[in-house]
């Protein structure tokens, strides 16, 4: 099937599917997880921390795995990232006790903490220089759509089999873990292996540079607009009296349509040009998370294509964003990629750890509004961001 690409394509095919794969898991516990509260007895405000505590091990520790990734030949961290990702969240649907859950969640979300850095490294080393863009856009977009289909499946299997069914999972991760051992080349048959980053001179470049800082702040920005409908939502159609595969169909639309955001970014990028990608994707989310609401009692169906078109545009500059932000410090690709892809992710998780206790109070929709105005007042960011610099 493969014999007539070249080498760098093959690598490039299984990556983009690996990264497909890891982010299934990744996107497990969202749909199901009142489902679990509910079977072992534990609040909306617990549970939510607990899915915090699955985004902030997978993210925030993917700069620290990013610098080792950058500083090593060996391809380990792809294989057993996705190992352990596929092993331990599928598990964690079975645990009968809080502790349980919590650890087998960190262990699941830890592996894609490996995974993230150094295939995103490599999936920027394996592309040529004229289709970098169109690349890590695909990339970027199977991973997202992976994460959209992560709902649909473990609200399936919940819905139709049983959540103690939810290890058949695993064999997939484990199958093209395998895959990618045996087609992904080394780093050192592609190009000549750099020489040793130094952390404390890589994590202090990166950290002083404005652009970066500024390309960070967006990915926050963006990151925390999925993670407060992802964590808050079911919930809400939960109360409202749905079932497991609605509201895991209701996540899967807004990720895929981000997923196709993603992948149609750089198409977009190049008739509008990247500023304004930015805008529409920061600006457009207020607006219309608001007719969301209030069409959701009403008009559901309605509702539904609203907060469908608004995961299109969340995810709409998360490619530019990447390519940007590598471009900076082109030397640093994996780390960085720990930063914009993964770091972002862990430091929501921390000021969205108490969610699920601030929507109690006051209600999830007025907290999920909330969280919708900040992109949009912080949109001044972009004008910063494309001025003229010397870095």
């Amino acid at each position: 099937m493969m014999n007539g690409l070249p080498q760098n394509k093959k690598a490039l095919f299984w990556l983009s599917g690996g990264h497909f794969i890891n982010d299934i898991y990744t996107g497990v516990l969202n749909p199901i997880m009142p489902f679990i509260a509910a079977k072992i007895g534990i609040s909306m405000a617990f549970a939510t921390i607990i899915l915090t505590i699955s985004h902030i091990f997978s993210s925030l520790l993917q700069p620290l795995f990013g610098y080792f990734a950058d500083n090593i030949v060996k391809r380990s961290f792809i294989f057993w990232g996705l190992i352990l990702s596929s092993i331990f969240i599928p598990l964690s649907a079975l645990a009968h006790k809080p502790f349980i859950l919590i650890l087998f969640i960190i262990i699941g979300s830890i592996g894609s903490s490996l995974f993230h850095p150094q295939a995103l490294g490599f999936a920027s080393r394996f592309a040529d220089k004229e289709t970098a863009g169109k690349s890590m856009a695909v990339f970027v977009a199977m991973g997202t759509l992976g994460y959209s289909f992560g709902p649909v499946v473990s609200s399936a299997i919940t819905q139709f089999l049983g959540m103690p069914k939810m290890p058949v999972m695993t064999v997939l991760g484990i199958l093209w873990a395998f895959l990618m051992f045996k087609f992904v080349p080394k780093l050192s048959l592609s190009e000549p292996v750099m020489s040793k980053i130094d952390f404390k001179t890589a994590f202090k470049r990166i950290l002083t540079n404005r652009k970066l800082n500024i390309l960070n702040v967006i990915a926050m920005l963006k990151t925390m607009i999925m993670s407060a409908s992802f964590i808050l939502l079911p919930f809400l159609w939960k109360n409202m009296g749905y079932k497991p595969f609605y509201i895991g169909t209701a996540l899967f639309l807004f990720i895929f349509a981000g997923g196709i955001g993603s992948l149609v970014s750089s198409h977009i990028e190049k008739k509008i040009g990247a500023k304004n990608v930015f805008y529409i994707s920061m600006i457009s989310t207020l607006p219309l998370m608001i007719l969301f609401i209030i069409l959701c009692s009403s008009y559901p169906l309605l509702s539904l294509v609203i907060f469908v078109i608004t995961g299109f545009v969340t995810m709409m500059a998360t490619p530019v964003t990447m390519i940007m932000a590598q471009n900076v410090l082109p030397e640093y690709k994996s780390i960085i990629s720990g930063f914009i892809n993964g770091f972002s992710w862990g430091i929501v998780a921390i000021v969205m750890s108490m969610l699920g206790f601030v929507a109690e109070k006051f209600g999830i929709t007025n907290v999920l509004i909330f969280v919708s105005i900040i992109p949009a007042v912080c949109a001044v960011l972009v004008k910063e961001l494309f001025k003229k610099e010397n870095d």
